[in-house]
């Protein structure tokens, strides 16, 4: 089932705010008016869809929340026998923490929009008088939400392991969000451009897979060529803001630098998810 845009429908006006569109013929002549209600406002209809999104997969995704945690755990556990401490330690930790964000709110979210452009679940999102951007930014924002307690217990976890200060794990605060966002507007981009929804599944899995290779493993034992698409990688600033704030003095300009090109990297894969939920819902 394909969507149609009104103004291309007889005798169809398009709403704009609260202008009348004219119905059928009156008995004496006149046409018939027809108000239309005002199009929902951006933040109302994104907390709409937010609290939609989180109570419809609280159930389903918490079960992943606890595998996506327990690999994070495992990966760092893993990574103990190769890395003794250092800045290479913390870079293990913080990209371990970053990575539960990554197989939420990239994977999983690639899957989800997947499936709904397949089923034509984005049918019904397109009949109903939300604007795109709150479609995309409260579902990211859902999936986006599970991560915080896994990512807070692989920080914890890994700060013991490797003995490193737990003083600054507030930081999270802001790197979960912010990481989040590039994620999953990566994540929703990659599952509404994905012609297929077993594509957009393969793509969601390479994507948390960069992010575990360029994310985990510390810069300085990745090839030359793989150090510049680790800077291509939307939560690498996030990573880097949050391994800063493990050293003895923390540079905060530095960790806000980062944390700043994150949120920018975040704007614009939103922007581009935003996009392509306009472009799959017409077709």
């Amino acid at each position: 089932m394909s969507v149609v845009p009104a103004e291309v429908l007889p005798g169809a006006a398009r709403a704009d705010g609260n202008r009348a569109e004219h119905g059928p013929d009156t008995e004496d002549g006149g046409r018939a008016v027809a108000v239309l209600g005002p199009r929902a406002r951006l933040w109302p209809a994104l907390a709409a869809v937010y609290r939609a999104q989180l109570s419809r997969a609280r159930v389903a995704r918490i079960p992943l929340l606890f595998v996506a945690t327990f690999q994070s755990v495992g990966i760092m556990v893993l990574m103990r026998g190769v890395v003794d401490g250092g800045g290479e330690a913390r870079a293990v930790v913080a990209g371990s923490s970053v990575l539960v964000v990554a197989f939420v709110a990239l994977n999983l979210l690639a899957q989800y929009f997947g499936q709904l452009r397949a089923s034509g679940g984005l049918d019904h999102y397109a009949t109903l008088p939300v604007p795109p951007a709150a479609v995309v930014l409260g579902a990211a924002a859902a999936y986006a939400s599970f991560t915080v307690p896994g990512t807070f217990v692989t920080a914890v976890v890994g700060s013991v392991l490797f003995q490193l200060p737990l003083t600054h794990l507030w930081i999270l605060v802001a790197v979960v969000p912010l990481a989040g966002a590039a994620l999953a507007g990566l994540g929703a981009a990659l599952g509404l451009l994905a012609p297929r929804p077993e594509l957009a599944t393969l793509l969601g899995q390479l994507g948390m897979s960069a992010a575990l290779l360029l994310g985990v493993l510390p810069p300085g034992r990745l090839p030359t060529s793989l150090q510049y698409a680790r800077d291509l990688m939307p939560s690498t600033y996030g990573v880097e803001a949050f391994a800063r704030t493990f050293g003895p003095d923390p540079d905060w300009a530095a960790v806000l630098l980062d944390l700043g090109v994150c949120a920018g990297v975040g704007v614009a894969s939103l922007a581009v998810a935003t996009w392509a939920y306009r472009r799959a819902a017409v077709r």
